[in-house]
């Protein structure tokens, strides 16, 4: 009856969702009926007609996986879930027997014998046969399944460094190896992608006639797509920027070239601007990137201008803007990696902390240091989200010709002293209109520092250093205040006349007109007024 079983199913229909391996009895006392009834069933089969292949398909949602689980062994088709498709789907094939292959609680197989050549039906020692069999065969099957899953995975890992290689060599050709040597310039930038390779990108080109095009980008989406549109679009800004300078038709153009060829639901943001390094003169254009921030003193001001981000919209405008940057003033270009940034509790880094590191900084490479330890704190551990670019921009002091320092009592009266001694290190770098303009401003910050700073305390000295540069005249005066107490009304005349305002504030008033810049910090325990007065331009308030 056995061999007559195995006869049957090496000749019968059967089929299975995956392949099968039957592994016979190792009694000793078995073997050699073993091969007497293997070539038995090879003579059977030479002369019995080839049979059919039954297909099995069985849907993840079929009622028969559950079913084929919980089966204690094999099963007669008539006994299967009869709302099944696949139970009608193996009717139809003739399917008169289904054994499931079970390892470890987990169904690795199923296999299915049609009605057998002998046409005899299946006994209850041809079920225990198949029984064992279903032991033996379901922990080799998913033996199996596991080594091509393993074997796969790793094809496809080593795939896919390999494509990361070649994308991040991709992407260290186009960014920067080194950052132009700008005169009485400093610039920094750091680049950090969520994976091997991002979207976010910079550049900084020579243009012909000495001036210098910046450039900042960020492709949607992150890894080799993201890696290969800022490869594409690097360079189309880079030809582009052979041919055109105006960063509103740089944009433009690359706009329509980019178009026809960026992927479907991806686009590019990217920020030009264009800096004369000698003056400070900056146009730029925006097309749907993070505004930068303008460190002036110690206010931070956003550079606005807004326009299409790249490849999403055909025939697009971008119109252009201009600012000047000034001597220590410190521009920062990002991307949303730092703003976009989440905590463990799910807030974002945001734009308010982002401008606080800018308003602290003190040089560019601070600026970016700091940036990455705040933004580290502040992740605390929670994986990087996105690619992170940083650009910073910052224009230096001139190197100072003469440079001076003194300091007077808190007494009244000295702020004449203060202006006398200014004036005299000052000579004639200013002409006579501009020079009294600026003594006035020294005279009442001094009187402001010893009466309202110092409270008068002749103890506490008012410091004053003076520095002269190509470009301007600098005075700081630093007194003990901590800087001010309170925010002072702004001045109206009519309220004061009326006796319905106190003097308070018309100093500070005059000072800011009558120089081209006035800052007000405080560092430690200092409180200093910076009074600044070009050498080669017109006062503020001829400019208003």
């Amino acid at each position: 009856m056995t061999g007559m079983l195995e006869q049957d199913v090496a000749n019968g229909t059967t089929a299975g969702v995956a392949e099968a391996t039957a592994v016979p009895e190792t009694a000793q006392s078995r073997r050699r009926a073993g091969r007497k009834l293997t070539r038995s069933a090879q003579r059977s089969a030479a002369s019995a007609p080839r049979a059919a292949t039954i297909d099995v398909q069985i849907s993840p949602g079929d009622v028969l996986l559950t079913f084929l689980l919980a089966a204690p062994g094999p099963v007669e088709i008539e006994a299967l879930p009869a709302d099944s498709p696949a139970v009608a789907h193996l009717r139809e094939q003739g399917t008169r027997m289904v054994v499931p292959l079970v390892t470890s609680g987990e169904l690795v197989g199923v296999l299915a014998l049609g009605s057998r050549l002998s046409e005899r039906t299946y006994t209850r020692n041809d079920r225990r046969l198949l029984d064992n069999l279903a032991r033996y065969a379901a922990p080799a099957l998913r033996l199996g399944q596991l080594m091509r899953q393993q074997e796969g995975e790793a094809r496809a890992r080593e795939r896919i460094d390999q494509e990361l290689h070649v994308a991040q060599l991709i992407q260290q050709q186009f960014l920067p190896n080194d950052l132009p040597d700008l005169p009485g310039w400093h610039v920094a930038a750091l680049y950090r992608p969520a994976r091997t390779v991002g979207g976010d990108f910079y550049d900084l080109i020579e243009l012909p006639d000495g001036r210098v095009m910046v450039i900042t980008g960020d492709v949607t989406d992150k890894g080799v797509p993201a890696a290969l549109v800022m490869a594409s679009t690097h360079a189309l800004l880079r030809s582009t920027a052979g041919v055109v300078s105006a960063p509103g038709e740089v944009l433009r153009r690359v706009n329509e070239l980019l178009i026809p060829q960026i992927p479907l639901n991806m686009f590019v943001t990217c920020l030009v601007l264009v800096i004369d390094p000698r003056t400070g003169r900056t146009q730029f254009a925006n097309a749907g990137h993070n505004l930068p921030y303008l460190r002036r003193g110690r206010r931070v001001i956003q550079l606005a201008a807004r326009g299409m981000p790249l490849g999403l919209m055909a025939e697009s405008e971008y119109d252009e803007h201009e600012t000047v940057i000034e001597p220590d003033d410190i521009v920062l270009l990002y991307s949303d990696g730092i703003t976009e940034q989440h905590d463990a509790d799910g807030d974002m880094f945001g734009f308010g902390r982002t401008e606080a590191l800018v308003q602290d900084a003190a040089s560019g490479e601070e600026l970016i240091a700091h940036a990455i330890e705040a933004l580290g704190r502040f992740a605390g551990g929670v994986e990087q989200e996105d690619d992170i670019t940083l650009v910073a921009l910052h224009r230096g002091l001139s190197t100072p010709r003469d440079t001076g320092s003194f300091t007077v009592p808190s007494e009244p009266g000295n702020e004449r002293e203060v202006m006398d001694r200014v004036a005299a290190m000052i000579g004639d770098a200013l002409p006579g209109p501009r020079l009294e303009a600026l003594k006035t401003a020294v005279s009442e910050t001094a009187m402001n520092a010893i009466e309202h700073g110092n409270r008068g305390a002749v103890e506490l000295d008012v410091e004053v250093v003076v520095r002269q540069t190509p470009d301007a005249v600098t005075v700081e005066i630093s007194d003990f205040g901590r800087g001010r107490q309170r925010e002072a009304d702004i001045p109206d005349l009519d309220l004061k006349l009326a006796g319905l305002q106190t003097p308070r504030g018309w100093g500070l008033f005059l000072v800011e007109k009558l120089v081209d810049r006035c800052d007000d910090s405080v560092s430690g325990d200092r409180h200093t007024v910076r009074l600044v007065m070009q050498l080669d331009g017109p006062r503020k308030e001829d400019q208003e």
